[in-house]
């Protein structure tokens, strides 16, 4: 009974496998940067390099189809949905914020952008999932990989919106 239900988890989690290696792989590249950098670990300096390193990652996979991320990503974000080319600036918008956090050492401006961005992702989501009960893609990887729009995609916006505000206050 436990086999079968250990199964039918890992079945259920295979589709955020691929993401679950970005992020892992991101969050050692982050810690190794601290480390090299400063010598010593400081949990602040490792979110600053992770969210720099998850920007400009998640804007490359956007950019590798930037048609078909609007696409998928105007089904459930509502400022595309709003005004289609937001959908066009938002990897722009993406790839800036993640260069912004590694080039910068005073972080608050760039904290406060994040939040915002990630704060008003997170309600297109939360409407997507809550309300309107969607089960269609995440544009969070563009469409180099296929990941639902589910809890994951909540926790990665809401996630990152709570490390910028961490970092701002």
């Amino acid at each position: 009974m436990r086999l079968t239900y250990l199964k039918k988890s890992l079945h259920a989690l295979a589709p955020y496998w691929p993401l679950v290696v970005i992020v892992l792989c991101l969050a050692a590249a982050a810690a190794v940067l601290v480390h090299n950098i400063f010598v010593f670990w400081s949990f602040s300096y490792w979110m600053q390099y992770f969210m720099g390193l998850f920007f400009v990652v998640f804007a490359m996979f956007k950019l590798f189809n930037l048609k078909g991320f609007v696409q998928g990503f105007k089904k459930y974000d509502l400022p595309t949905q709003a005004w289609a080319p937001y959908g066009y600036i938002y990897p722009v918008l993406e790839l800036g914020l993640g260069l912004w956090w590694l080039g910068v050492s005073d972080h608050t401006w760039v904290a406060l952008a994040t939040l915002v961005l990630m704060l008003v992702s997170g309600v297109g989501v939360l409407h997507a999932l809550l309300i309107k009960h969607m089960d269609i893609r995440c544009a969070c990887l563009g469409t180099t990989l296929n990941v639902p729009l589910s809890t994951v995609s909540l926790v990665e916006t809401f996630g990152m919106a709570l490390m910028a505000g961490w970092m701002v206050f």
